[in-house]
């Protein structure tokens, strides 16, 4: 006899128990073409490059994450003239770590 899900269950299908293939029951071409374009952005830079973006980013007060997805994202480098777009990240941030169900 199956067990009757809790009260506060979505009744979606368990995330642990999932047997079939990471792309789910979508495409496998375009899983793998994202997978690939999200593991080739993220790629280590050099080591150069690397030093540069985290010296930068501390300058800013950002994180090398936030530094690093901006050039994703944006397609350009933040400096001190960017103090609006700086605050912007800021405030996503503290955001982020508020959360409600606590």
């Amino acid at each position: 006899m199956p067990r009757r899900p809790k009260r506060s269950h979505n009744g979606g299908p368990p995330l642990d128990d999932y047997d079939g293939p990471p792309w789910g029951k979508g495409d496998a071409y375009i899983f793998l073409a994202w997978r690939a374009a999200h593991d080739e952005a993220w790629k280590a830079p050099s080591h150069a490059v690397m030093l540069m973006r985290l010296e930068r980013a501390e300058r800013l007060g950002l994180t090398y994450e936030e530094y690093t997805l901006e050039i994703l994202e944006r397609g350009r480098h933040l400096s001190e003239d960017d103090a609006e777009r700086i605050a912007e990240i800021k405030r996503a941030r503290r955001r982020k770590r508020i959360s409600h169900f606590e």
